[in-house]
């Protein structure tokens, strides 16, 4: 590792960058001398925030040795260079952050021994964040405790230490990070199971969100951002549309309720250059809204699914289309969103396929409602399969306040229209457990929507919207009236036989009285309660 101080090594030796293959493989290994050691909820937090350690410390050097030489072609002395190396305008003038000299992944290698491997590193994440105000609060202090092995902890240090995060040819250091945290992400998602699904929602779901959306620039919000992948692939599309110099052309605004998950978020966003806004704490979306006057061009997320305990105020005024019941919060969600678009903004959700056809505790006439508002503009529904970390079936829906014409021809005008997109069959398998949108996939979707809602994209690339038997299908409001509010895209689908047809209505009739059966379930309980004190008081 290159010296704190002095005349810096030579660049090309000391930043010849890993690929993301073998900073992944080393970082892999890191992580396994941990496992075991340690808390496993910590565990991600553990790996993902040394991560982030190297990634400053390494970006930070980088950029030194770019300065050495500035500085020696201006002709500064190399007895005077240091007076300018440690110029922290020149640092963060080039979007690095500062790191102190003690924070700096050189002094830990060398000092960890004889101080303490997990003092240091406690001692260096305070300083950085100390330093950097975007940083404050995020990172974790959890390394010098007794709980934490620390011979494991300096072994991993020294594996560490041979991932190098400098830039290769034409993929930037920060874009290899990127990289190597989304895989971490995943793993860490894969590995946790059900609770991975808190913080990570696959890439190829974001993914085909994103693509719909097209959010080229203004506010993008999420109410229950996890690590921020739906921000990360936003700030993509602009690089890939139209270039790195782009990436501002969002604002970004987030929540997340798990502390921890919030500061993966902070890191994830620090990590890909996104300023985005996440509140200065975490907090729960219904009972502490972080961003109350927020309208936003557009909304993407993925709450968890079917929450039956959440802060529910029947006079809350984000209720506009019927209050939503106590123990599902989807409709919930719904209409926190629908209340943060502005007046053309568009949103995609991720929810349980139950949201499309469930009638019980009145969610049916909340549906309706939104339906009749016109604010449905397509539902998708999704293969299995593609949440490893739940088995619960899901569909996305497409909101907009505006479906009115947004070119020149008639056919862009989709008021009192839904689109129905039936995705249930598409994707292919990565493994036993897990299945993903080819880029086939995503584009032959995004494509049909961009074609029916007349989006620049579909004029330029001349493409007119027509059914798809079995796959596609507009409907008119009359047409869902005549479904009963129903929005399965499989019950507007031409080319379905009349006995799979059968099947998924008794299915759907099956789902929607399950949820209401336990909808009367929970209201027994609660009633068996309430009597039960009074028969007590009376007693």
């Amino acid at each position: 590792m290159p010296a704190s101080k002095g005349k810096p090594a030579d660049q090309a030796e000391l930043f010849s960058a890993s690929t993301a293959k073998e900073i992944q493989d080393i970082l892999w290994k890191a992580a396994d001398k941990l496992r075991g050691s340690i808390d496993a909820a910590q565990y991600k937090e553990f790996v993902l925030g040394l991560i982030f350690l190297k990634y400053v410390s390494d970006a930070f050097d980088e950029r030194r040795t770019e300065l050495a030489k500035e500085l020696m072609e201006e002709g500064i002395a190399e007895d005077r260079l240091d007076d300018f190396l440690e110029d922290r305008d020149e640092y963060t003038g080039a979007h690095v952050f500062w790191v102190p000299e003690t924070a700096r992944w050189s002094w830990i290698a060398t000092h960890a021994k004889a101080q303490g491997v997990g003092k240091l590193l406690d001692e260096a994440m305070d300083a950085i964040m100390r330093e950097n105000a975007s940083l404050t609060g995020v990172l974790p202090k959890i390394f010098n405790q007794d709980r934490v092995d620390q011979k494991r902890l300096g072994e991993l240090v020294d594996l560490i230490s041979d991932a190098r995060f400098g830039g290769s040819g034409d993929k930037p250091a920060q874009d290899l990070l990127g990289e190597v945290y989304e895989y971490f992400l995943g793993n860490f998602a894969r590995a946790e199971g059900k609770r991975g699904g808190e913080f990570y929602t696959p890439s190829s779901v974001v993914r085909l969100i994103v693509e719909i959306l097209e959010p080229y620039e203004g506010r993008v919000y999420d109410p229950a951002c996890g690590s921020g992948g739906m921000f990360v692939q936003a700030s993509k599309f602009i690089q890939a549309h139209r270039g790195r110099g782009h990436k501002a052309d969002i604002a970004v605004y987030g929540q997340e309720l798990n502390e921890r998950t919030w500061r993966l978020a902070k890191m994830n966003l620090a990590i890909h250059g996104i300023d985005g806004n996440l509140a200065a704490r975490w907090g729960d979306t219904f009972a502490d809204d972080k961003h109350p006057d927020l309208k936003a061009d557009f909304v993407m997320a993925n709450p968890p699914f079917n929450i039956k305990d959440w802060a529910r105020d029947e006079t809350d005024p984000r209720w506009k289309y019927g209050v939503p019941p106590k123990n599902n919060a989807n409709y919930a969600w719904l209409q926190h969103m629908i209340s943060k678009l502005g007046e053309k903004g568009t949103a995609g959700i991720v929810l349980a396929n139950g949201s499309m056809s469930s009638q019980a505790s009145g969610e049916g006439e909340i549906r309706q409602a939104l339906v009749e508002a016109d604010l449905v503009a397509c539902m998708v529904a999704l293969p299995s399969q593609l949440f490893r970390t739940t088995q619960i079936p899901a569909c996305l829906w497409f909101l907009s306040k505006d479906k009115s014409p947004q070119g020149a021809r008639r056919l862009d005008d989709r008021r009192g229209e839904i689109l129905f997109i039936d995705a249930r069959e598409m994707g292919e398998m990565v493994d036993r457990a897990e299945r993903v949108f080819s880029e086939v996939d995503l584009k032959k979707i995004a494509e049909t929507y961009h074609a029916w809602r007349g989006t620049e994209s579909a004029r330029q690339a001349q493409m007119i919207y027509e059914d798809v038997q079995g796959f596609c299908h507009s409907a008119d409001l009359e047409e869902v009236r005549e479904q009963g509010y129903v929005l399965t895209p499989g019950r507007y689908m031409a080319a379905l036989e009349a006995e799979e047809e059968d099947a998924e209505v008794i299915a759907e009739r099956i789902s929607g009285l399950t949820e209401e059966l336990y909808g009367l379930f929970n209201e027994s309980a609660e009633l068996e309660l309430t009597v039960r004190k009074a028969l007590g008081s009376i007693v």
